[in-house]
C-alpha cells in the first residue's frame, strides 16, 4: 500500500471513466495521492485541490497509528443486528478515538459480510505501511496547473514549515484557510468548504 500504487490506480481508472483531464479533489491521504498523480501525470489533472494535506511528513501529529490499532482490536460477536454492532464498535473505539465526528467517520467502514461485521478497509496493509503513508514520495518535477491547498483553521496537518515544499512542487498554489474547521473540513464546515472550492473553480 503506497501512494505510487494509489496513483497508478487513478491513472488507470480516470481514462476508463472518461474523466481526463479532471479537477481532482483529495483529503488527507487522498490529497497526497492526488498530489502525486498531478506530479506524475499532469496531463490527467486540469486543476488540483488538496484538502488539509501537504507533500510533507505528518508522522508527528497523526493519530492514524492509534486509530488503526483500535480498529483492529474491535470485537463484535457474530449474528448481532447492525445497530448493535455499530454501538459495540463505537464503545470500543471511544477510549482511543475521542472525537465523535472522527469516530462516526471510521464507523462508516464497518460492513456486514456473511453475518459477520468486518472493516472494509485493509487494516493489515495500512498497519504494515504506516510510515510510507505518513510521508510523501520525494519528487523533483513540479505540477504547473492551478492548485488550491484548503486548510482547516483548527488543524495542524499543514504547518508553515511545509510551505516552501508546497511552492516548489506546486508553483501556482493558493493557500486558503477555513475558519473553525479541523482536519475534516468538509464535515466541520460543509458550506464554507463548498464555497472555497466554487470560488477556486470560478
Amino acid at each position: 500500500m503506497s501512494y505510487e500504487a494509489m496513483s497508478r490506480d487513478l491513472q488507470d481508472l480516470l481514462p476508463q471513466l472518461g474523466l481526463v483531464p479532471c479537477i481532482l479533489v483529495g483529503h488527507s491521504m487522498g490529497g497526497k495521492t492526488a498530489m502525486l498523480l498531478a506530479l506524475q501525470r499532469p496531463d490527467l489533472v486540469e486543476r488540483l485541490i488538496a484538502v488539509d494535506s501537504s507533500p510533507a511528513e505528518t508522522t508527528f501529529l497523526s493519530n492514524l497509528p492509534s486509530y488503526v490499532a483500535a480498529m483492529r482490536a474491535v470485537e463484535i460477536p457474530d449474528e448481532v443486528p447492525r445497530s448493535h454492532a455499530r454501538k459495540l464498535a463505537d464503545e470500543q473505539l471511544s477510549p482511543v478515538v475521542q472525537d465523535v465526528v472522527t469516530r462516526q467517520f471510521l464507523l462508516t467502514n464497518l460492513v456486514e459480510v456473511d453475518g459477520r461485521f468486518v472493516w472494509r478497509v485493509n487494516l493489515d496493509a495500512v498497519a504494515q505501511h504506516l510510515q510510507e503513508l505518513l510521508a510523501f514520495p520525494p519528487r523533483q518535477e513540479s505540477y504547473l496547473g492551478p492548485t488550491l491547498f484548503l486548510l482547516g483553521g483548527n488543524s495542524q496537518f499543514v504547518h508553515p514549515s511545509h510551505y516552501p515544499e508546497i511552492r516548489r512542487l506546486f508553483p501556482r498554489a493558493q493557500m486558503q484557510t477555513v475558519l473553525n474547521a479541523g482536519h475534516w473540513i468538509h464535515a466541520d464546515r460543509p458550506q464554507d468548504f463548498m464555497a472555497a472550492i466554487q470560488g477556486f473553480l470560478a
